[in-house]
């Protein structure tokens, strides 16, 4: 993604945003007919009471809440150079307002702490993906200012 120029991979991070938002909130957008006809359910609060309890197919739940935020943690400090304490914050906001906005909007969505973790420890494995990843990057940006350099005739 370092090939990009900086307004390109800010595109990347406003996609992938985008994706998740769409993903999570569109039955939401879906009923916006019924929206707030319905009791409040609150927040479960019991992290990962599914698994203890054996309840749906929490193992498919915890897995795509975890990959869902794998590029967040990726393209947050790519393109803002925010450090982990940032991306950790800005991913618990991110997850935080989504799963508020579900029960109140849509009464069959529920919203659990679980999935809040989830999308925090995506975020935190694309944070480091990133760090494993950011030499090749720097390598492959330098590259590419050479490669420009040489096309324009300077060096």
């Amino acid at each position: 993604l370092h090939l990009l120029s900086r307004r390109q991979r800010q595109m990347c991070i406003r996609d992938s945003l985008a994706f998740v938002l769409y993903f999570t909130l569109m039955p939401i957008a879906t009923s916006l007919p019924l929206i707030f006809n319905h009791p409040y359910v609150p927040m479960n609060m019991v992290p990962f009471i599914d698994v203890l309890e054996g309840r749906g197919d929490f193992f498919k739940q915890i897995g795509l809440n975890v990959l869902m935020t794998i590029p967040f943690g990726i393209l947050l400090p790519m393109n803002t150079r925010k450090n982990f304490s940032s991306v950790v914050i800005y991913a618990f906001l991110m997850s935080l307002s989504i799963e508020l906005l579900q029960p109140l909007i849509n009464g069959a969505r529920s919203s659990d702490v679980t999935d809040i973790i989830t999308n925090v420890l995506g975020a935190v494995i694309g944070y480091v993906i990133y760090l494993l990843i950011k030499p090749r990057l720097k390598k492959l940006n330098r590259q590419r200012k050479n490669i420009f350099e040489l096309k324009d005739g300077y060096k």
